[in-house]
């Protein structure tokens, strides 16, 4: 066949399917155009998902009619002066935008500058454009785009649901509107709730009023600003406590320069500032902005200008995981507001749950037999009670000092089932896993040996041999230069064992045999693939997991309220090293609503 020139028109369809994906793409580009303008208050619309109408009205520059008669051409921007596309100040710059949803649709915009006398408007029905007529409008630009992809049906198949597609238009303005929190965003439309965040002041705390807005107040309430700053890259937003996690990564926000990016450099910063802290699975929550100089970074990877491309990665990454690493250990003890209320939930669902209607007892009916008899106030079960109770709680018991209540986790007032220490404090209750508490102390402990002047040994009278496997013993040998810089010198004892002649000192009361197992076991899982340092802090959890405080210990006032100091000043304590959550916070006021006190 004979090579031909397209039709200019089928030229702009096919150069759409670049630009405008679906409705939530054509959204995003139009939002865009109006933050560009200046814009302080901006209306979205959409019907059907976005399919049968889109709308943006925006209170911005707007457009005179020389400009308007340009902009639906292609290639036609105000937004690249000097042509340099290595200096990219605003979120659009090719010029796409308008001339391909034109393509696909029937688009009509009215523009007003602030001095004209009147407005213009203009037409492009599936890529036909039509003269420029005047209308009324106010200042700004209203844009209506209907029948989106009409002229190429066979796009309209890979569309999902319109309700679908309404939640991908309000995806795209809760992240728009994250990173300009001077504009006021509004969205409405069928399948879709509404949104409508009002304008928030400038600075830190109108920027956390914004993200809370988007994110929820329960965000707001466990975030932690994060501000850094290296060479000419600076890092600023908050991120959420490590307690405070998702099932996956749709609550993190990444934005450079104002512009949301989907980069794995980004993420997988973000997943490695983490990693020591959160459970397996699971995701952290976070709104952070890089900011750098427009020649640092190339927007103009990909047509939807979704991804970026840094000049220097190994200097960003640096700078989240480094910033991020500094402010979760400046948090040391804290924890998510979300274990109290959890807690508090299951009481309430457990205590005062509506109760199906039971009928009245026979006479020969127990009370002792029912499941809902009190238990553990006979005289017959108080022993029972005593033993798991261990700490002296009577009346004529000696007061809680001033000193230990004001701290953050209280003092001490008393050992459960030998595993749980109940502290009160001035406005409370905390209840700490004593397990999971120092698991975190000894594994903080040991890595801060490792970091300053290597952990310290002890050597061990008669080493301890342990029968593995030979292909865990061979693992455990290729890395005995790395366990020996943790403490553990490993040797070779013949075909199927290994000896143990030197030990950490912290884990003089820990059962080497298992230890040693449970590490090979840890090498096994991670493999080759992981780099050495976080495969040794693997190692140094396993580590700590086996020197702490066992379940079923019991403790002495004073340690307990030793463990709950260390806890005040140690870096991550608010959590294990598995991620689980080390204590639970329960308010006093919430406890009496519990007793329908208040």
């Amino acid at each position: 066949m004979p090579v031909r020139q397209l039709d200019p028109i089928l030229v702009d369809r096919i150069a759409a399917g670049e630009v405008v994906e679906r409705p939530a793409s054509a959204v995003k580009e139009l939002v865009e155009n109006a933050i560009d303008a200046g814009a302080s208050r901006i209306e979205i619309v959409i019907e059907a998902g976005g399919r049968r109408l889109i709308r943006v009205v925006d209170d911005g520059s707007g457009m005179p009619p020389e400009d308007l008669a340009l902009a639906v051409e292609r290639h036609a921007t105000s937004k690249l002066p000097d042509g340099d596309l290595s200096n990219i100040a605003t979120l659009g710059f090719r010029g796409e935008a308008l001339p391909s949803i034109g393509s696909v649709s029937r688009l009509e915009i009215v523009t007003r500058t602030a001095n004209a006398a009147n407005g213009w408007s203009i037409r492009v029905d599936e890529g036909a454009k039509q003269p420029l007529v005047p209308a009324a409008h106010p200042q700004g630009t209203r844009i209506d785009a209907r029948d989106l992809f009409a002229a190429t049906p066979a796009r309209l198949k890979f569309l999902k649901s319109d309700r679908a597609e309404a939640q991908a238009v309000a995806d795209v303005i809760k992240r728009l509107a994250m990173a300009h929190p001077a504009v006021r965003f509004s969205l409405s439309g069928d399948n879709l709730a509404g949104l409508d965040y009002p304008a928030c002041p400038a600075g830190p705390g109108g920027w956390l009023t914004r993200i809370g807005q988007v994110m929820g107040g329960e965000f707001r309430d466990n975030a932690l600003e994060v501000n850094a700053e290296r060479e000419d890259l600076r890092l600023t937003g908050f991120a959420g406590l490590p307690t405070y996690h998702r099932a996956n990564s749709l609550a993190q926000f990444l934005y450079v320069n104002g512009r949301p990016a989907r980069d794995r450099l980004l993420h997988g910063a973000v997943r490695g500032a983490y990693m020591d802290y959160l459970p397996a699975g699971r995701h952290p929550a976070l709104a952070l902005f890089v900011e750098c100089d427009p020649h640092f970074v190339d927007v103009n990877v990909h047509p939807a200008k979704a991804e970026v491309r840094f000049r220097d990665p190994g200097l960003v990454r640096g700078l989240i995981v480094g910033a991020l690493k500094q402010t979760l250990g400046a948090a040391l003890h804290r924890a998510s507001t979300t274990g109290g209320a959890r807690t508090l939930e299951t009481l309430a669902r457990r205590n005062f749950g509506s109760r199906a209607y039971q009928p009245p007892p026979s006479e020969n009916w127990d009370w002792r037999a029912s499941p809902s008899a009190p238990g553990g106030f006979g005289e017959p079960a108080q022993a029972a009670f005593a033993h798991a109770l261990s700490a002296d709680t009577r009346s004529h018991a000696a007061g809680v000092e001033a000193d230990a209540a004001d701290a953050p986790l209280g003092a001490a007032r008393a050992q459960l089932h030998d595993t749980y220490i109940v502290a009160q404090t001035r406005d409370g209750i905390v209840i700490v896993d004593q397990h999971a508490a120092h698991e975190r102390l000894v594994y903080e402990r040991l890595k801060r040996q490792r970091a300053q002047d290597g952990i310290s040994r002890q050597l061990q009278l008669i080493p301890v041999v342990v029968e593995l496997d030979a292909a865990d013993v061979e693992r455990l040998l290729d890395n005995a230069a790395a366990l020996a810089g943790l403490g553990l010198v490993l040797e070779g004892f013949g075909p199927g064992a290994v000896a143990v002649s030197e030990a950490p000192a912290l884990l003089e009361q820990a059962d080497l045999s298992r230890l040693v197992r449970d590490i090979a076991d840890t090498l096994a899982e991670h493999g080759t693939a992981m780099p050495l340092e976080k495969k040794l802090d693997h190692v140094l959890a396993t580590m700590a997991c086996h020197n702490s405080v066992r379940a079923g210990r019991r403790l002495r006032a004073e340690e307990m309220n030793a463990l709950l100091r260390e806890m005040e000043a140690t870096p991550g304590s608010g959590q294990c090293n598995h991620g689980r959550p080390t204590y639970v916070e329960l308010k006093l006021a919430d406890v009496e609503r519990l007793f329908g006190r208040k």
